[in-house]
């Protein structure tokens, strides 16, 4: 199975890199799958439901949140409507949405996405270990499905680590969202499972991670009220990881890192 996971959509510019890059990705490499995390993409803040059905038409499978997951309102009321938009799940019981889900293809193979929130200089959620380990439990991969993405947002490289070691040979992607930097780290682990520490943004990278430069230098330099952020509009680079598994175990066979146009160097894959 050929799996794409790019990383945090933000604001138009994201928007625009998914929509002009993954219908050709999905051609060119012959996807199966494609999550991203779209936290963002609401002027950097949130994701609206148009904004989800514009992504999906553009040949998105499931959509990923986290922190910003409530910024747009109108969300929550969407959410339990939609089983291709994902918060992360160890928010407490009661949470609107759903934090995992299985989806079955049109061949018939099943592909479990799950997302959880890391803790370390995060919101205090519950321990996504746990929530991580009862999902890994209740579908075995290569019997109940046939390929397991999972979604790490999270601050802390060490908890994204230890997550991918804690998943490996369970899933066939564990990969990092939140903090818009694209980490050099793809990798399969010792035993089969893909990762990389943080696929990074969808986004224009002229910018503080995401957002316009100017306002942003100066809430660091200058403790003042000053103008709200908002994102920079520049040439996108659409950044993600590419994943090929085992058709029968479901682990990883190949794993490389994706961007795509604006300002960072290239790496596109091919088959």
């Amino acid at each position: 199975m050929r799996l794409l996971f790019c990383g945090d959509v933000l604001g138009r510019a994201g928007r625009e890199a998914v929509q002009e890059s993954v219908p050709k990705l999905r051609e060119s490499l012959k996807l199966d799958f494609v999550v991203i995390n779209g936290e963002n993409a609401a002027h950097g803040f949130g994701i609206t439901g148009k904004i989800c059905e514009e992504l999906f038409s553009a040949g998105v499978d499931v959509i990923t949140l986290g922190n910003h997951a409530w910024d747009q309102k109108e969300i929550i009321s969407f959410i339990d409507s939609e089983p291709r938009l994902l918060r992360p799940r160890n928010y407490p019981a009661g949470t609107p949405g759903r934090g995992s889900a299985v989806y079955t293809l049109p061949n018939g193979k099943k592909v479990l996405v799950v997302q959880v929130m890391g803790r370390l200089f995060m919101d205090p959620l519950d321990d996504p270990f746990p929530s991580v380990e009862a999902e890994l439990s209740r579908y075995p991969l290569g019997a109940s499905v046939q390929a397991t993405i999972i979604d790490i947002h999270a601050e802390a490289t060490s908890e994204k680590m230890a997550l991918g070691h804690f998943s490996d040979g369970r899933a066939s992607l564990v990969v990092g969202t939140h903090s818009h930097v694209p980490t050099a780290d793809a990798q399969i682990l010792p035993r089969g499972t893909a990762y990389q520490t943080d696929a990074g943004m969808c986004g224009d990278y002229d910018s503080v991670i995401g957002m316009k430069k100017e306002p942003a230098v100066l809430k660091f330099t200058r403790k003042l009220p000053g103008e709200k952020l908002s994102p920079a509009e520049g040439p996108p680079t659409l950044c993600g990881v590419f994943v090929e598994t085992d058709d029968k175990s479901g682990l990883a066979k190949r794993v490389e890192a994706v961007r795509m146009g604006g300002r960072l160097s290239q790496a596109i894959p091919s088959l």
